[in-house]
């Protein structure tokens, strides 16, 4: 397995998290602020630019029964988009209470408040690749239905 970049993709922020070079271990990486969908995608392409991933994951809002809420599909939508300006395989990994996990991550490591706040959308994302990493994935092309 080669490095992989996570996407914790939100309406506000997105966290990115980046792999070890053997696809092992996550490691936060860094928050990209929503301003505009070019300023966004700019600064994915940056940092995979950055990273050289060899395989995208994208937290999916997995819910109970299969149905697919507004957030999954904002997130399959985002997912078809950076798909049309990258070649790297996209994947999805259930994101079901990353941000939770991430918090509670950072509470124990001794973060609170604004310190908290700025760190846990990259470790969102750390859970998530995480989770892929132990066999997560959720299966579906992100391009079925997107547009």
């Amino acid at each position: 397995m080669q490095k992989i970049l996570a996407i914790d993709y939100g309406q506000a922020r997105v966290g990115l998290a980046v792999s070890d070079p053997d696809g092992r271990v996550a490691f936060p990486h860094s928050t990209i602020a929503w301003e505009t969908r070019d300023a966004l995608f700019c600064r994915l392409l940056a940092v995979i630019e950055e990273c050289k991933p060899v395989r995208i994951v994208i937290g999916y809002p997995a819910r109970a029964g299969g149905d697919e809420g507004l957030t999954g599909r904002q997130v399959r939508k985002f997912a078809a988009r950076l798909g049309r300006r990258t070649p790297l395989p996209i994947c999805f990994a259930n994101e079901a209470h990353s941000t939770e996990e991430a918090a509670e991550r950072l509470r124990e490591a001794g973060h609170t408040g604004r310190e908290l706040l700025a760190r846990v959308d990259a470790m969102a994302a750390a859970v998530i690749l995480e989770r892929y990493q132990h066999g997560g994935e959720v299966c579906f092309d992100p391009s079925s239905s997107a547009s």
